[in-house]
């Protein structure tokens, strides 16, 4: 098969289009024949300083396919269906095998190519707001990083919640279309303090929630901006800064921070997180929610997609096409 591998981390050039040995079906797996990748910002961020489990390295956490083979044991898929997976790495390639248990059959009239943008961005925004975040119906949240695949995800959960939406981003234009999956006020970073904006727009009172994938110095802001008692779901480092951020302020306002990370409640929770992703997946389905996909690269252009994400230009979820 055909893979996108990197034998060193670094910028997106590392990356190269090789063949690779088709993984083998495991007992208890499936066999998938990969039809779209959708790239996480978590897949830049390991080619860039992450372990390699295996020289070379398919690096990758989610994608969707046609099943080709059911493992011994398998009771709940057929070949031929159409699913989502994720998996630690190995997603950037033609072939992937993954657990069962790690595999939603697609629901009926839900393209391939958008189910394959779910499980990690529906199921992180879902548990950043509820599980840890306890978002309830009239508090304000702000969604740090708006237009990604996990702020558009947020963003449309929170509204249909009952929640007061803002959220930030660097462009006005972007801002201007997450009017349309439930922004309330859009903030954009390059121009406005984002926390004294979000006290402006709250008359003092500050968000109840935020939802931060940027840590760093955003996350410095995320405290800035929050309301007494509030909360933060911290969920990823997407600013690339190395300083450690500085958090005592919380302690001015009985505040608290959480760090999620979906992977992790996956596998000590799947009883719950399993049912949840295959319920977004339905909502997603009913055309209740929506994936917004940017754009489309061929697998054997997988350097040019990660180059493309790290210029902050995408607009929800890239993908890449074997």
């Amino acid at each position: 098969m055909k893979a996108a591998v990197f034998y060193q981390v670094g910028g997106p050039e590392v990356l190269r289009y090789e063949e690779f040995p088709e993984p083998a079906l495991r007992s208890g797996g499936l066999l998938i024949d990969v039809k779209a990748i959708a790239i996480q910002g978590g897949d830049t961020l390991h080619r860039q300083g992450g372990v390699l489990a295996t020289t070379p390295h398919i690096v990758g956490y989610q994608a969707a396919g046609i099943i080709r083979q059911v493992g011994e044991g398998v009771s709940s898929f057929v070949a031929g269906q159409a699913v989502v997976a994720t998996m630690g790495f190995g997603s950037h390639a033609e072939v992937i095998s993954v657990p069962a248990s790690s595999a939603w059959a697609i629901p009926e009239g839900l393209d391939i190519e958008l189910a394959a943008g779910v499980p990690i961005e529906f199921g992180t925004a879902d548990d950043c707001l509820f599980e840890f975040g306890h978002l309830v119906a009239g508090e304000t949240v702000l969604i740090q990083a708006g237009a990604s695949g996990v702020g558009i995800a947020a963003i449309q959960l929170a509204k249909a919640a009952g929640a007061i939406v803002i959220a930030t981003s660097s462009s006005d234009d972007r801002l201007q279309r997450l009017k349309d999956y439930g922004l309330d006020h859009g903030i954009n970073y390059t121009k406005n303090d984002a926390a004294k904006e979000v006290m402006a727009y709250t008359d003092g009172r500050g968000a109840n929630l935020v939802v931060d994938s940027v840590g760093g110095s955003t996350l410095e802001g995320s405290i800035a901006a929050l309301a007494y008692r509030g909360r933060i779901s911290w969920v990823g480092r997407a600013g690339r800064e190395v300083t450690p951020p500085e958090v005592w302020p919380i302690m001015q306002k009985n505040a608290s921070i959480t760090g999620v990370f979906l992977g992790i409640e996956m596998a000590f929770n799947p009883q719950r997180t399993h049912p949840l992703i295959g319920s977004l997946l339905q909502r997603i389905a009913d055309q209740k929610l929506s994936v917004v996909l940017d754009n489309k690269f061929p697998l054997s252009q997988a350097a040019e997609a990660h180059r493309y994400i790290e210029s902050r230009q995408a607009f929800g979820r890239v993908l890449l096409i074997p």
